[in-house]
């Protein structure tokens, strides 16, 4: 539901005049879902929709879709020409000093910056000085309820459950000499996803060898490799509930495919565990020290472990996403190698916590899930954290 009462207490608490959302033909996803627009509303001209920090919102929509906002309250005002545009941006900001938008300066955030700079530029000119929106964006997109944090939890059952059984059953055939390839274990977890009425929007990545040394890589029938003896494999997966407003429970594992683990392999894991270990301790330690956090910190405190090792030229990759309906959110990322993520850690949210280091032969890579609740508690989910690499033949 639109709770235009809790979007204008943000609005003040951040100390801001106001709040202007703005799309065309649905590059800014980010204020249809503010607005709560139906995938299926699919508009063709320009809107504007200005929620000050107290009083009744202001509408700006074209005369061929007067309606389009009728969703929302407020008043509203229609144009024609881009002349009328222009005069009724400047009205509906009139009075506003200090507004937030989907901008960022330099577009250091590009999961925030969705407003064009011409757009910027446009309402510049009234005499408003622009501020990113992340915060409140995360408040009302990224922030779960009751429910959605029970079905994250049931998810997360099911995708720790999973491992289990990809690496039984690779184990099995293996054992039995039956040939087992990357794609073959992905069906397994997809059939195992399917019994659980829990699913995902791609396959999981399976990895073995030098495979798992592509943060990305993506097995393919075909063109996918034999899990033999003495192979390492990583297996990342990511599902959700078949409900309404499900969100992703995301997950990465790693295992040695013989009796006796190598010395090699189990040094790169001790280090990614620790690097994961110190950014899930950072959360913890600001939280109950209530002291704000920025998802750069969160990252700084990762990546500062593997540095010390040797191995941060490895390390190609933020320290982690948000976590959402869809498996990369739009909540605060743990990242200050791709981004300077200053947004905050905000209560209610879930991130993915998941350093990796990947070299040529194999690559190491951990991954849980980190959900602040609303009193500020700490939940790692998924199980505990993997503390060694099993040695699937022993």
């Amino acid at each position: 539901m639109f709770d235009l009462s809790a979007i204008q207490a943000a609005i003040r608490e951040d100390k801001l005049d106001g709040w202007l959302l703005y799309d065309f033909r649905g590059l800014n996803v980010l204020a249809r879902r503010i607005l709560q627009m139906p995938d299926t509303q699919m508009l063709s001209r320009r809107w504007f929709y200005f929620i000050p920090a107290q009083g009744e919102p202001r509408k700006l929509a074209h005369r061929i879709e007067p309606a389009s906002l009728d969703r929302v309250p407020g008043t509203k005002r229609v144009y024609l020409r881009w002349q009328d545009l222009e005069a009724g941006v400047q009205a509906i900001v009139q009075g506003a000093k200090r507004i937030a938008m989907e901008y960022v300066p330099r577009n250091a955030n590009p999961y925030i910056s969705r407003v064009d700079a011409g757009t910027i530029e446009l309402v510049r000119s009234f005499g408003c000085e622009i501020v990113p929106s992340g915060d409140l964006i995360q408040r009302f997109e990224a922030c779960w309820d009751d429910e959605q944090w029970a079905m994250h939890l049931e998810a997360a059952k099911h995708t720790r459950s999973a491992y289990d059984v990809a690496f039984g059953y690779i184990a099995d055939q293996v054992r039995k000499k039956t040939p087992v390839r990357e794609t073959d274990v992905q069906k397994v977890i997809l059939a195992h996803f399917d019994k659980c009425a829990v699913t995902a929007d791609h396959a999981p990545i399976v990895a073995v060898g030098p495979h798992s040394g592509d943060p990305h890589y993506e097995p393919k029938a075909g063109a996918d490799a034999l899990i033999q003896e003495n192979d390492f494999v990583l297996i990342d997966l990511w599902a959700k509930c078949k409900k309404p407003r499900a969100v992703y429970s995301d997950l990465t594992r790693v295992a040695f495919v013989g009796k006796d683990v190598p010395a090699r392999v189990k040094e790169i894991f001790g280090i990614v565990a620790a690097a994961r270990d110190a950014a899930i301790a950072k959360v913890k330690s600001a939280f109950a020290a209530k002291t704000p956090l920025q998802g750069w910190e969160v990252d700084q405190a990762c990546r500062a472990v593997i540095e010390k090792a040797g191995y941060g030229e490895y390390f190609v990759h933020r320290t982690g996403h948000s976590i959402g309906q869809e498996v990369h959110g739009n909540g605060a990322n743990m990242d200050g190698l791709e981004t300077r993520e200053e947004r905050r850690v905000l209560p209610r949210t879930c991130f993915s916590v998941e350093p990796g280091i990947y070299l040529a032969e194999f690559g190491v890579r951990s991954e849980v899930d980190v959900f602040v609740d609303a009193q500020g508690t700490v939940h790692v989910t998924g199980g505990d954290p993997q503390t060694f690499v099993p040695a699937l033949l022993s």
